[in-house]
């Protein structure tokens, strides 16, 4: 069918389906005001405070307490509980509590549970029903220490052989499967700072109407509209208004006695704290969340570091982010972004994923929304447009190995900037939109940067760069360091300022860019102008960008929030091309980040001296980022330059910087030869698995016209198993 007069069609009759979108959290979650008459719950391991804080948390709020040692346990068996496991033995005392627990019953009070309870999953779910589990996640040293000082030399599970730090470590599993919140307690807490802590939590979960998001072009009067959450922004991906999703009250700051408890943490660990601090547990559980980030975060990637940061000369390092299995950074999002997104997805509906690719998202997008399985995939497709000259022939060969039935990338005859246009152009659309929900039940979203849900997780491995330092002792947690983030779309970049918000001290975000240098010029001059300019192809493609839509955010965090000046800065972009911000925003602007521009010759340049001195091969944007960090960074604090794709990604340019005759033709025969060339990174193994299953392939090529692109949206739907109910 054609789309030409689509704006002629009943919208009203879409309803149904497009209205989920708003209405999704009635049934997504049952928002609550207020705990009402449900119990405080309070978990964690002997020695963690649980009685003590029960106690003040109980004052404070005006509430019973009940300690299930002392009130239920010995209420119940007429005697101490130690005497009562040394009587029996761990098992039985085990089973025996958890009968206890299981005939407890109380509303509306703060309760103290024991460090085994936990350990009985029967008992857990009844006195889980009554109200919510905070886990009292206090450091491992602490308790030992409190342990030794009030001599308790017995506790379930002691047996010879055993020592208290095997079973604190033995039990965290359990503690981890039944928290509803968590109580991230800093190395060296008091017991009425771990009190203030669980107040924080029990008035964060109370007040959850107040985490919500807002377009970075909404006014006065939409901040009065209906309260979008997470779970909103995830699917809507880009704000109805054509501004961009952001936190109303920002991001949360961690203390740094709690960023000194994810120092000894693995990757996953450490995201699944910094998750959960930024996603309310009524948006996703906590259990939840659990599950989507190990999976995200496990045999997947070929480091079990998942992005180790690796010693490259002097003060400055590498965080390697290219070991998921599309080999670029994207993978760190895009693992988890559509865990995510199918968790969030309203029930009657649809949905096709819209991406703008200038290489690495298309395979790292398809990538992850093929792990999908079940009913998940059986409702999500997605579509990736990508510019057929301007994406490396390795990266058009992984796009292609991932054509499911439902996931496919198109060609396009047009640069980068094109295919994003267009696409945003279509979410503006609602002809468009209506038609496609009225004919297919479908609705359309979207998996770039623009989304929410894709740059949030990139937030954690900017935090986890400055983290590994302080392990390896490189850096005391305070000290600053700066990050090099070749960048072009911005959302790298934002990121980095997210971690820097949330605590990370970070002291400059320097971007780095190839010769589209548009970001660079703007930091500099304050003015953003893409009148008479082309998009000129490089040996960076993923940063072959012009109009940066991250970008957006950026102003709005440095402007404080000044909704009205974005939107008219980037209405003025879509109009006239150009625009420039006031003097002294500027000034804070360049506070907060500098940049500079590589060229072809000095990107290749770079490749060739690190691999002579050092025998480590770098990307071609990767060696970007050295570059300017070269001539920007005073060399006064650690550097980290996020490595952003595998050189195999980019043979012919790695080979060309390298003086190496002789090229082989086929993309595998690149990857063999440049094995024995490079011993530092190793060679990725999924990328050349992924290229002998793509090579004889064909992709489709379109017309950079945007009724072509909207044509190719359609055929997909009707392609796929996309259908309406």
């Amino acid at each position: 069918m054609g789309l030409l007069n689509t704006s002629q069609l009943p919208i009203r009759a879409a309803k149904w389906c497009l209205s989920s979108l708003s209405t999704q959290k009635s049934w997504l979650s049952a928002r609550s005001t207020c705990l009402g008459d449900k119990n405080i719950l309070l978990m964690g391991p002997p020695g963690a405070g649980k009685t003590t804080v029960g106690k003040i948390v109980a004052h404070k709020l005006g509430l019973p307490v009940i300690d299930v040692d002392d009130d239920v346990l010995e209420t119940a068996w007429k005697m101490p509980v130690a005497a009562k496991l040394a009587a029996v033995g761990g098992r039985c005392f085990l089973e025996e509590e958890g009968r206890a627990l299981c005939n407890f019953s109380a509303s509306g009070c703060v309760v103290s549970l024991t460090g085994s309870n936990p350990l009985h999953a029967e008992a857990m779910q009844h006195v889980k029903q009554s109200g919510l589990v905070f886990y009292l996640d206090v450091d491992s040293e602490d308790i030992l220490q409190r342990l030794t000082s009030m001599k308790v030399n017995r506790i379930v599970g002691q047996e010879e052989g055993v020592s208290m730090r095997d079973i604190l470590l033995y039990r965290k599993q359990f503690y981890e499967k039944w928290l509803d919140v968590r109580v991230l307690c800093g190395t060296g807490d008091t017991v009425e700072e771990v009190a203030e802590k669980v107040l924080k939590a029990v008035e964060r979960y109370q007040k959850s109407d107040e985490e919500t998001f807002i377009s970075t072009r909404c006014d006065s009067a939409g901040l009065s509209k209906q309260k979008i959450y997470f779970s909103d922004v995830v699917v809507e991906g880009l704000a109805p208004d054509g501004g961009l999703y952001v936190p109303k009250n920002g991001f949360p700051k961690i203390g740094t006695r709690e960023w000194q408890r994810l120092v000894e943490m693995s990757y996953p660990e450490r995201a699944l704290v910094l998750l959960e601090k930024c996603i309310h547990p009524l948006d996703v559980s906590a259990l939840d969340l659990r599950t989507m980030i190990f999976k995200a975060y496990g045999s997947n990637f070929g480091s079990k570091a998942v992005a180790p940061v690796k010693h490259l000369a002097h003060n400055q390092y590498i965080q390697e982010l290219f070991h998921g299995p599309t080999a670029s950074f994207k993978d760190l999002a895009l693992q988890l972004m559509p865990q995510l997104f199918a968790y969030c997805l309203p029930p009657m509906c649809n949905y096709l994923i819209l991406v703008a690719t200038s290489g690495d998202t298309g395979s790292a997008v398809l990538s992850g929304f093929s792990r999908l399985s079940g009913t998940d995939r059986h409702r999500t497709g997605v579509l990736v447009f990508f510019p057929e000259g301007g994406v490396s022939e390795i990266q058009k060969l992984q796009m292609m190995s991932y054509r499911e039935g439902n996931a496919r990338g198109v060609s396009v005859l047009s640069d980068f900037d094109f295919c994003q246009r267009n696409i945003k152009r279509m979410f503006g659309e609602a002809g468009l939109t209506g038609h496609l929900a009225v004919e297919y039940g479908t609705v359309l979203s979207t998996g770039n940067s623009i989304n929410w849900a894709r740059l949030l997780p990139q937030v954690v491995y900017h935090s986890s760069a400055y983290l590994d330092l302080c392990r390896d002792g490189v850096i005391k947690f305070g000290d600053p360091i700066d990050v090099c983030i070749p960048t072009g779309n911005f959302g790298n970049a934002m990121s980095a300022v997210y971690a820097k918000q949330m605590g990370i001290p970070i002291r400059k975000v320097i971007c780095a860019s190839n010769h589209n240098r548009v970001i660079t010029d703007f930091i500099k001059t304050g003015q953003y102008d893409l009148r008479g300019r082309s998009l000129m192809l490089s040996h960076s493609p993923a940063i072959d960008i012009l109009k940066s839509s991250n970008l957006e955010r950026f102003i709005y965090h440095v402007s404080d929030g000044n909704s009205h000046l974005v939107k008219d800065l980037f209405t003025r972009l879509d109009r006239q091309q150009h625009f420039q911000v006031p003097e002294p925003l500027l000034g804070t602007i360049q506070q907060e980040v500098l940049s500079g521009w590589c060229s072809e010759d000095d990107c290749l340049a770079a490749i060739q001296r690190v691999h002579t001195q050092t025998g480590y091969v770098m990307d071609t944007h990767t060696a970007v980022a050295k570059f300017v960090a070269d001539r920007l960074q005073d060399g006064s604090c650690p550097v980290v330059f996020c490595s952003t794709a595998h050189y195999g990604k980019f043979a012919p340019a790695v080979f060309k910087a390298l003086q190496i005759p002789n090229i082989p033709e086929d993309p595998a025969e690149q990857l063999k030869k440049l094995e024995l060339i490079a011993s530092r990174p190793e060679m990725h193994r999924e990328m050349i698995k992924c290229l002998k299953e793509s090579a004889k392939r064909k992709h489709s090529i379109c017309e950079a016209e945007y009724s072509v692109l909207v044509d190719q949206v359609e055929s997909m739907i009707q392609d796929s198993f996309l259908k309406v109910m």
